[in-house]
C-alpha cells in the first residue's frame, strides 16, 4: 500500500496486439506489422511480433500515381476500393498471425499541399477506415495526420515521437540522455527523412528531400520496372557532377525546419527540368547522381546538426548504390551509418510499428505528435477511431506520456 502522501505506483498498462499498416510516398505496397505494446512505469515496451509488406496490385497503383489529376468521383472510389484493399492486407495478417485489439492504418497519401511559405494547407491520405472496420470488425484508427495539420504543424515527418521515444531509449542508440551527442533516425522512402534527438535541445524531424522517389521515376522511364532491385543499376553508373550541382542547388534543401515535402514537389516534371540544364543520356550514370543526391541532402543535414550515429529504415536501405555514397558522405561529416535493425525493429517494417505506436498513443489519450518537430502550436492527440464489431470501449486515458521506449525481442 503506498503512504499518504508517498510516490504513485508506476503505471502499468494491460498488452495490447495492434497492427499497423502504412503505404509510403512510393505507393509500391502496404507493410503490416504487429505489434504488442504495454507501458511499464515511463517506459512503452514494444515487442515485435510478425511484419510483412503486400504489393499494391499495378492497376491500384497506377491509380494512385494518377489520383492527384482525377476527379471527385474517381477520388470516391478510390477512397473505398485502397480500405478494401487495405481490409484485404489486414484481413490476411490476422490469420497468419493471431487476433489484434487494435488496427492502426496510415492511408494512401494522394496529396500533401505545402505552399510557399512553406506551411502545409492541406493533406489527403485516402483508404476509408470504415472498410477496414467492416472487414476485419477491430475498431481502427486512422486519418492521423489532419489534426497535426489544422494545428498548424507539417502533418509529417508523424513518427518523429516514436523515434524519440526508441533513440532516448535504446541502449545502442546512445542518445540524449544517455549519451552527449546527436543522434538521428533516418527513413529512406520515397522521401528521405529525419528525426534528430540532440541533448539539451528541442527534438527536431524533417525531410530532407527525395530518397526513392526520383530513383523511380528514372528507373520506370529506363527499364520499365518500378524500382532499381537492390540498386544495381545505380551501382554500376559514375555520378555526374554538373546534374548533380543542378539538383543540389535546389532551395528546398536549404530550408529551415519544420518542413516536409512530397511526390507534389519531386516528380517526373523536376526530373525533366534538371535534365534540360544538366542532360545525362545513361541510365545507370543518372542513378548513380540521384542517389549522390539522396544522400549529400541527408549527409548535410546530419552535419548541421552535428549527429554522430544516424539509424537507417526504408527501402532505401536495400539500394546498394544509395547506401554506398550514404555511408561515404556520412563518415565525410563524422557520422556512423547504422540500421534499425539495432534496436530490433526491421528496417522493411519501422514505419509500419511506428504507426501502431501512435494508434496506441490515440487509444490511451496521449499526443501523438512533437510540437519542435512539426511546427504545431501544440501536442496533439491524432486520428479518428473508427468502432468494429463490438461497442467502442476505451481505456482510462493515462495522466502522463511514456518517457521512452524499448524493444523486447
Amino acid at each position: 500500500m503506498t503512504p499518504v502522501g508517498g510516490p504513485a505506483p508506476p503505471v502499468r498498462t494491460t498488452p495490447i496486439r495492434v497492427l499497423g499498416l502504412m503505404s509510403g510516398t512510393s505507393a509500391d505496397g502496404v507493410d503490416a506489422a504487429v505489434a504488442q505494446l504495454a507501458l511499464a512505469g515511463d517506459t512503452l515496451e514494444l515487442t515485435p511480433l510478425a511484419a510483412h509488406t503486400d504489393p499494391w496490385p499495378p492497376e491500384l497503383r497506377r491509380r494512385i500515381l494518377a489520383a492527384p489529376e482525377a476527379g471527385a468521383a474517381e477520388l470516391c472510389r478510390l477512397h473505398r476500393d485502397l480500405g478494401a484493399a487495405l481490409g484485404e492486407v489486414a484481413v490476411g495478417a490476422i490469420d497468419q498471425y493471431g487476433p489484434v485489439d487494435l488496427l492502426v492504418s496510415h492511408g494512401q497519401t494522394i496529396h500533401h499541399e505545402v505552399g510557399p511559405d512553406g506551411a502545409v494547407h492541406s493533406t489527403l491520405q485516402l483508404g476509408a477506415a470504415a472498410q477496414l472496420a467492416e472487414q476485419t470488425g477491430v475498431p481502427v484508427v486512422a486519418d492521423l495526420r489532419t489534426r497535426d495539420v489544422a494545428a498548424g504543424g507539417q502533418g509529417a515527418p508523424l513518427v518523429s515521437i516514436v523515434d524519440e521515444l526508441l533513440l532516448v531509449g535504446s541502449a545502442d542508440a546512445g542518445g540524449p540522455p544517455g549519451g552527449d551527442e546527436p543522434v538521428a533516425a533516418l527513413n529512406l522512402g520515397g522521401i528521405a527523412n529525419l528525426t534528430v534527438v540532440r541533448p539539451a535541445a528541442p527534438t527536431l524531424a524533417f525531410d530532407c528531400g527525395p530518397a526513392n522517389a526520383l530513383l523511380d521515376v528514372a528507373v520506370a522511364r529506363a527499364t520499365g520496372e518500378p524500382y532499381d532491385e537492390g540498386g544495381a543499376l545505380a551501382a554500376r553508373g559514375t555520378v555526374d557532377d554538373r546534374l548533380l550541382a543542378v539538383l543540389l542547388a535546389d532551395p528546398y534543401l536549404a530550408a529551415a525546419p519544420p518542413k516536409s515535402t512530397g511526390r507534389e514537389r519531386y516528380h517526373a516534371g523536376y526530373l525533366d527540368a534538371a535534365l534540360a540544364v544538366a542532360p545525362v543520356l545513361a541510365p545507370a550514370d543518372l542513378l548513380a547522381t540521384l542517389a549522390e543526391f539522396t544522400a549529400a541532402a541527408v549527409a548535410a543535414d546530419v552535419a548541421r546538426y552535428r549527429v554522430r550515429r544516424v539509424f537507417a529504415a526504408g527501402g532505401g536501405v536495400h539500394n546498394a548504390g544509395l547506401l554506398a555514397a550514404l555511408r561515404r558522405r556520412l563518415a565525410a561529416a563524422g557520422a556512423q551509418l547504422l540500421t534499425t535493425a539495432q534496436w530490433g525493429l526491421p528496417v522493411d517494417a519501422r514505419e509500419a510499428y511506428a504507426f501502431a505506436v501512435l494508434g496506441w498513443l490515440t487509444w490511451h489519450g496521449l499526443p501523438g505528435t512533437i510540437p519542435s518537430c512539426t511546427g504545431a502550436t501544440g501536442a496533439r492527440v491524432l486520428g479518428s477511431i473508427t468502432p468494429g464489431r463490438e461497442p467502442l470501449r476505451l481505456p482510462p486515458p493515462l495522466p502522463t506520456p511514456p518517457r521512452r521506449a524499448l524493444v523486447r525481442r
